[in-house]
């Protein structure tokens, strides 16, 4: 699939599924079409609540519970009192709740999503939580609802891969972001020799693999797009022909 407004209504109609069932109690893991659970046959953590297993997660315990990520971008962002934190793709704001607490009373964290049964579920998270300092915002990734160099950090959750100009949401959160502002999120990264086959399938679209850059594309997007410094770090597999990873940068 090609056209980038039916892989974005493909992404928004099976996220808006898993938000249904999270609402009801029964997660769902980033993708079926990855692994029946959300662990891999040697029994480790590969998608959602379980990669946060020994972290501080406060209030936003509910809300990690109906993570879909493959990782923990909170965990690398550094974030410190005071700062204004963005998370591109918040789904049921997990990240954005546990970002509200580190960044204190003094600092804001926004969420942005596209699916309004996701978003749905975030503020009545946050609300249950009783986290006052955050923002839930309805929008794409490609274009941020906020103005020029708002935010001190970007973070995400295994939702860049998910976008089909994946150029766009870089330059989108570069702009958003202050010089010297910082860029740390978890996303799947693609083996050069992952085959066609694997990009063409939708499921494995909604599920974070066919959607995913190499590590080369990663950089060079990065660069060419407003950041610099990158970092890129691999945290475990996710498919036999594709990575979780830690992404780091610099606004330049």
């Amino acid at each position: 699939m090609s056209d980038p407004i039916a892989i974005r209504e493909e992404v928004r109609r099976r996220y808006a599924e898993s938000a249904r069932a999270a609402a009801e109690g029964s997660g769902s893991c980033c993708g079926p079409s990855l692994y029946d659970q959300n662990v891999s046959a040697d029994g480790r953590a590969v998608f959602g609540s379980g990669l946060y297993a020994g972290e501080d997660t406060g209030p936003a315990g509910v809300a990690v519970d109906a993570s879909l990520g493959c990782g923990v971008p909170t965990a690398v962002a550094d974030l410190a009192a005071g700062e204004t934190v963005l998370d591109l793709g918040a789904g049921a704001g997990g990240d954005v709740l546990i970002s509200a607490r580190r960044v204190g009373p003094t600092g804001r964290a926004i969420g942005l999503d596209m699916t309004q049964e996701m978003l749905d579920l975030a503020r009545r998270n946050a609300a249950e939580a009783g986290v006052t300092n955050v923002e839930f915002l309805h929008g794409y990734l490609e274009e941020i609802p906020l103005p020029d160099a708002s935010v001190d950090v970007v973070i995400s959750n295994c939702v860049i891969n998910l976008a089909a100009d994946k150029g766009a949401v870089l330059a989108e959160a570069a702009r958003v972001t202050r010089s010297g502002g910082r860029f740390a999120v978890s996303d799947v990264i693609a083996d050069e020799d992952m085959d066609e086959a694997t990009r063409a399938d939708v499921a494995a679209y909604t599920g974070c693999i066919a959607g995913a850059l190499t590590e080369q594309q990663y950089r060079d997007a990065l660069t060419s797009n407003g950041w610099s410094e990158v970092e890129i770090r691999y945290t475990h597999a996710v498919h036999e022909h594709a990575q979780a990873a830690i992404v780091r940068a610099v606004r330049a």
